[in-house]
């Protein structure tokens, strides 16, 4: 979920960094506070486009349900992530594919070396393409990963997205990512929209897209993933070529590599279950029109994951 009790203190342990293999591993920490922790990630542009890295955490107001909330974490480092990075492997994508695997692998290049990442499969059902471990990381094997599941079959793409939250959620990393790449609509999941979006809701992961959609098919539905990924601070891309998808995976790595860390301790009384909407600002003398991008909001849990 988006937010964790006593997260605080664990949370800036893991951003101290791995620790070396020769060194013991600490025990795990005892929190005696129990607070509410949400954790934002953020990118900020100028009107240009251009990033802005220079901002300190003076120059933002943060807002939920429109109260002004204090800042208590804020970092602006190139911290490691928890990636997954879900590809449809359903019949329309078998000549797709080894572009999207020469993407994915320039991808986990550009990525911060310490990065954990995951690769989900999917045509009518999910196959996890790398192993569930927890001290896993950078871009090792990504192109067998992907290789090894035939492009046959529809498109769980739901499903896949489920399953890549879920992920994450057991990663290493507090800082999760999904990247998904998809050339269809869904047409097999059990799970609903309704459901992944309530599930992303509750992560506090940031989802990219890329859709690499036929004009002509009729189940593409590109305002599906144009919304997980809008909601949840990301971006969602349509290249018309095939061949610039390696490029717009090289920017999701930078996006992510370049991005601001936010946390405040929600005080808000709503109850569990409700959506909790979000606004961040940024200002600064002489910057000019500041442009953030960050998730719209979050759905509190008892049950946090």
């Amino acid at each position: 979920m988006i937010w964790w009790r006593g997260a605080i203190a664990a949370l800036m342990l893991a951003w101290q960094g791995p620790v070396p293999p020769e060194t013991p591993q600490p025990p795990e920490p005892v929190i005696s506070v129990d607070v509410n922790l949400v954790l934002l990630h953020a990118s900020v542009h100028d009107r240009k486009g251009r990033d802005v890295s220079d901002l300190k955490q003076s120059d933002f107001m943060l807002y939920e349900d429109g109260v002004r909330q204090d800042i208590r974490l804020f970092r602006h480092e190139d911290a490691p992530v928890t990636f997954a990075l879900i590809i449809d492997h359903s019949g329309s994508m078998r000549t797709k594919l080894p572009d999207v695997t020469d993407a994915a692998r320039l991808l986990g290049q550009a990525s911060n070396p310490d990065d954990q990442i995951f690769v989900v499969n999917f045509n009518d059902l999910v196959f996890p393409g790398l192993p569930v471990d927890p001290h896993s990381k950078g871009p090792t094997g990504i192109d067998a990963a992907i290789g090894r599941v035939p492009a046959e079959g529809r498109t769980a793409l739901y499903d896949a997205i489920a399953s890549g939250l879920d992920l994450v959620a057991k990663g290493r990393w507090a800082k999760r990512v999904l990247v998904v790449i998809s050339d269809g609509g869904d047409n097999a999941s059990s799970h609903k929209l309704t459901d992944v979006t309530r599930l992303a809701e509750e992560s506090s992961a940031v989802i990219y897209t890329i859709g690499i959609f036929d004009e002509n098919d009729p189940e593409a539905n590109p305002s599906v993933v144009r919304r997980l990924a809008g909601e949840t601070g990301g971006e969602a891309f349509f290249p018309e070529k095939l061949g610039d998808t390696a490029k717009i995976c090289d920017h999701i790595a930078r996006d992510v590599r370049t991005q601001y860390m936010l946390g405040y301790v929600s005080g808000n009384r709503k109850q569990e279950g409700a959506f909790r909407s979000i606004r961040l600002v940024a200002e600064s003398p002489g910057a000019g029109k500041l442009h953030v991008r960050t998730r719209s909001g979050y759905i509190a849990s008892a049950n946090p994951r």
